[in-house]
Formats: C-alpha cells, structure tokens, sequence
C-alpha cells in the first residue's frame, strides 16, 4: 500500500473512532509498520492545516480534533445543543442501554430501526452515557449507562428501574424475532 493510501485509511480509521486510538491498534489495522505510521500521520496533519480539524499526537495515540481555529464557535454550538432537551431519540437509546445493558452502536440501531450516531455523541458529551471497548469485537465499543444515570434516576443499579423484567423479557423477543412484541392486553384486530 502506498503511503498516500496509508494515510487516507489512517485519517478514516480515526475519524470512524471518534476518539483517541492506540498507535498499536492503528498500525495493526493499517497492516503497517510504526515508521509508516508515523509517516501516515505527518501527512494527515499536513492535510488537516487550515480545515478547521487537527491531529493531536502522543506517544502511542493519535486522535483527530477540532483545531484552535474553530474551537471558540464549536464549544459555542455544543453549549447551546447541550441546553436543549435530549427528546424521544435520547430517550429511546438511554431506555436500551439502561434495559438490556450495555450494548453496541449496531445493536441499538438495530432495536430502534434508525442511526444513532449523533444521539450517542449527545448523551455521551451529556455524561449520560459512557463508552467502553467490547472485549468481543475490538472494532466495536460498548455503550453504557454512567452512575450519575442510575443516580438521576434514583436507583443503584439497572435491574432496579420500573418494569425491568417485563421490558428485558420484551426487548429479547424482539431481537430474536426481529418483529414487535404484543403485550398480553392487547385483543387481536381479526376477532
């Protein structure tokens, strides 16, 4: 692979992240060497000067940021997002990672039937959510609810929440299924 190309997957793997990522687990992914990498990384900083993005570097990370550039009207945006109600998205992924524990961005998508890309960002920049690697799958994260969530909600831990058998019982039928659970009340339409 050429170095160009290196540093294209490079600057996509990172972006992808969303984060910080290991040198080792970028080299790994990349099938290269440290010395290519860091070669991937001088040219994605190069690329980023004057975009309003900036690649932050230590000794075994690397993560791509909001430059200093731009950081005054992000920080005023993400202030004025972070002020408004989280509304029914918000709720709806905090009702699945709080039922059926944690879980992985594919999973939770799957369950609401849409993206929820920038609703974890949300409740993650609101500390409502933390983020963990998943020891299953290292190309994927794990999204759980934070203490200060289950302190919020006056509980100490998840199983303790209204309905949570019913709930966990009905999101597992669901997933199997892959259709709607009806709930014991409701008649059927034929009858």
């Amino acid at each position: 692979m050429s170095s160009e190309e290196t540093a294209k997957r490079a600057h996509a793997f990172l972006f992808i992240e969303g984060g910080s990522m290991s040198r080792r687990k970028l080299a790994g992914l990349l099938k290269c060497s440290p010395s290519e990498l860091q070669g991937a990384l001088d040219a994605i900083t190069e690329r980023l000067k004057g975009t309003g993005l900036s690649l932050v570097q230590s000794e075994t990370e690397a993560s791509l940021v909001v430059s200093n550039d731009a950081t005054k009207e992000v920080e005023a945006a993400l202030k004025e997002e972070l002020s408004r109600d989280i509304g029914d998205a918000g709720l709806e992924v905090l009702a699945i990672v709080l039922y059926i524990g944690p879980s992985t961005r594919t999973r939770i998508d799957y369950i609401r039937g849409v993206n929820s890309s920038s609703t974890l960002r949300n409740l993650l920049a609101r500390g409502l959510l933390e983020r963990a690697g998943n020891p299953k799958d290292a190309r994927e994260y794990l999204y759980r609810p934070t203490t200060e969530t289950l302190a919020y909600l006056g509980v100490e831990k998840s199983k303790n929440l209204p309905d949570y058998d019913t709930i966990v019982r009905e999101l597992a039928a669901f997933e199997t299924h892959k259709q709607p659970v009806e709930s014991q009340n409701d008649t059927d339409s034929t009858a």
